[in-house]
């Protein structure tokens, strides 16, 4: 083999060895993201799940106390009703913004209640939505962080391209679609002459 046809080889095997190198680095980058998603999206999920369960208790609570209050307790209820964990993220999403401002509602409308104030159960209740709901908002913040840096990865140069070999699709943020309105998070006005209206 002439010394050029040497340089050749060798010039070709390097090249080789720097694609691979990249195509296996860049591969376990987004596998990495894609882990990182995932536990991201469990743990939103965990907490989603908790929320469900403990928001039929604090209805309970402060329902005979509330009794002029039907239709937070029923827009509570309804946001509730409304979560189902086998629903795309989206849709997920939606459901989560709608029952936190029907949980917002609820809770303002308790501050005006004395009497629920001061009874232990509600109080530990209302910590513990609270604590959920904080510990929504981290989590979808922490999730969407890794669903940007995913996205980022498989629509840029060599990520693309690995995806359009494997199939890789973007995931979707956990945020509520911005063409339906917001709900509201104004309470229904309460009489605050008394602890409850009449």
């Amino acid at each position: 083999m002439t010394p050029f046809g040497v340089v050749a080889l060798f010039a070709v095997a390097l090249l080789a060895v720097i694609v691979g190198f990249l195509v296996v680095s860049e591969f376990n980058a987004v596998m990495s993201l894609r882990q990182r998603i995932d536990k991201a999206w469990s743990n939103i999920d965990v907490v989603l799940k908790q929320r469900h369960d403990q928001l039929p208790a604090l209805v309970d609570a402060v329902r005979g106390a509330m009794s002029f209050e039907q239709e937070t307790l029923t827009r509570v209820a309804r946001a509730r009703a409304g979560y189902s964990p086998t629903e795309p993220i989206p849709d997920q999403a939606a459901t989560s913004e709608s029952t936190s401002a029907a949980v917002r509602s609820l809770l303002a409308v308790v501050e005006r209640y004395p009497q629920l104030r001061s009874e232990a159960n509600v109080l530990d209740l209302q910590e513990q939505i609270e604590r959920l709901e904080a510990m929504i908002a981290d989590r979808r913040e922490l999730y969407n962080d890794q669903v940007y840096r995913y996205n980022a990865r498989i629509s840029s140069f060599p990520g693309m391209t690995l995806a359009a070999l494997l199939g890789w699709r973007r995931r979707p943020f956990f945020t509520a679609p911005t063409d339906e309105p917001a709900p509201t998070d104004e309470p229904p006005a309460a009489d605050p002459s008394g602890d409850r209206p009449g």
